[in-house]
């Protein structure tokens, strides 16, 4: 499988090559992707889901993982799942290899998802995608 080079559109420095190995076999419920991330570079932009859950499992080489804020060191072998609406998190490539990674989530028809770094929320709904400021969202039940 080639695989495509993708770009985060929040993080230009969150650049992979991605197959998308659920696609090639029909799955419409999972992603499931083989990541490739060079050095120095992001898998994604610093993210949680709200609904979704995800999973990562490192193939080969290391990297930083971001979990609310704390690092760790994440390696071939390390496992790390994301049950819906708990952590924000992310990986760094800090290595000067090759960070290869499973990358497993759920396809809801609807998600919501927060990028606390851009101070951003994305609502998903059936492909449509809409990102407003988390400034400009209006909680009703606050008293203003």
């Amino acid at each position: 499988m080639k695989g495509e080079k993708r770009t985060h559109f929040l993080n230009p420095n969150a650049v992979r090559l991605n197959k998308s190995l659920g696609d090639k076999v029909g799955l419409k419920n999972l992603g499931i992707h083989i990541i490739y991330v060079e050095p120095g570079k992001d898998t994604t932009e610093y993210h949680k889901h709200y609904h979704e859950e995800e999973c990562l499992y490192v193939l080969s080489g290391q990297g930083e993982l971001v979990i609310e804020d704390d690092k760790y060191s994440f390696e071939q072998g390390d496992f790390v799942g994301f049950p819906a609406n708990t952590a924000s998190h992310s990986l760094r490539n800090n290595s000067e290899t090759t960070l290869v990674c499973m990358v497993i989530g759920q396809r809801l028809d609807q998600d919501v998802g927060d990028y606390p770094n851009k101070r951003k929320r994305i609502y998903r709904n059936s492909g449509v995608w809409d990102l407003v400021d988390l400034d400009n969202i209006i909680d009703p039940r606050e008293k203003t």
